[in-house]
């Protein structure tokens, strides 16, 4: 489980293409202080398992590792196209006694999004993104998103987009800052929406009234 608090940018360094996956290397310090075999690290706001770590030195710290992508993450996120040279949002799994900054995100993406607008103004900046419709349902004002891996609020909830306010911190510390017009951006939908959707279309109301006889709910 991930907080959406984006710890670092770290850098792709190669894509090694498998037939059927893609073995990615990514240079990172922050997330790899106390990173293990088999551990989780959030790219993008894909959760990812860490398969090595090493360093461009004998050495030296670890400054690379690498995680296996397999073909059905790469067809429905934004990590299929991904090439050396990119910058990518990366956050370590939460810790129990991590504070949780940003809301319940569990690097299982929805879908993909794409940026439609951008507007700048003193102190903020307003994205616009065009989601697919089906994850609408999900989303309300003032609701949580997750971009790219980075935890939001949602300004305006649309039937295929909607509007986040940026501020200078998303902007210097993210790939948000740089995304442009057309990127294609990976989006998770807040789980709790989820889990109340398939109650309710499971008749838990129904069955908890025919519990709760005589009783006021």
């Amino acid at each position: 489980m991930f907080t959406g608090i984006v710890e670092e940018l770290g850098t792709v360094e190669a894509v090694e293409d498998q037939g059927d996956a893609i073995r990615l290397t990514i240079r990172a310090a922050t997330v790899l202080e106390d990173a293990g075999l088999g551990d989780s690290i959030a790219v993008n706001g894909c959760c990812l398992t860490v398969v090595s770590t090493g360093s461009t030195t004998e050495d030296g710290p670890a400054d690379l590792w690498t995680a296996d992508v397999m073909q059905e993450t790469l067809d429905k996120t934004s990590l299929h196209g991904v090439a050396p040279g990119d910058r990518v949002n990366l956050e370590r799994a939460v810790t129990v006694e991590k504070r949780l900054g940003g809301h319940i995100v569990q690097g299982h993406v929805d879908g993909v999004g794409t940026v439609v607008s951008r507007t700048p103004s003193e102190h903020w900046e307003v994205v616009e993104i065009a989601m697919p419709p089906e994850l609408s349902r999900y989303l309300v004002d003032k609701g949580s998103i997750t971009v790219d891996g980075v935890s939001l609020t949602v300004v305006a909830a649309g039937e295929d987009r909607f509007t986040v306010s940026l501020i200078p911190e998303t902007l210097a510390r993210t790939t948000l800052g740089f995304r442009r017009t057309g990127d294609r951006v990976n989006l998770e939908t807040d789980v709790i929406a989820k889990h109340v959707e398939r109650l309710l279309a499971g008749g838990y109301l129904e069955r908890l009234r025919g519990g709760t006889e005589g009783q006021d709910l």
